[in-house]
């Protein structure tokens, strides 16, 4: 599944950085992802990076937009041309 930045978020900056995709952006009030570039990492890295430096775990999987591990592994190659 894709991920999505809850209301939560403090917009201290760390998580658009570290996403390779760049599905990360500012969004009107708070962080947003964009669904179509988010592949939860997959195909580099073994965990979601902005996950893993959220400092106040406002990244959850988005349960609206189900994606198997199939589904993002075939996004990544899109996404790289791989």
């Amino acid at each position: 599944m894709a991920l999505k930045i809850t209301d939560e978020c403090i917009n201290c900056d760390v998580c658009e950085p570290v996403c390779p995709n760049t599905a990360i952006f500012q969004g009107a009030m708070i962080y947003e992802i964009h669904l179509d570039k988010c592949t939860e990492c997959v195909g580099h890295f073994s965990e979601p990076q902005c996950v893993a430096v959220c400092p106040v775990d406002c990244i959850i999987t988005d349960t609206d937009h189900p994606e198997t591990q199939a589904d993002l592994q075939a996004k990544y190659q899109r996404l790289t041309q791989k």
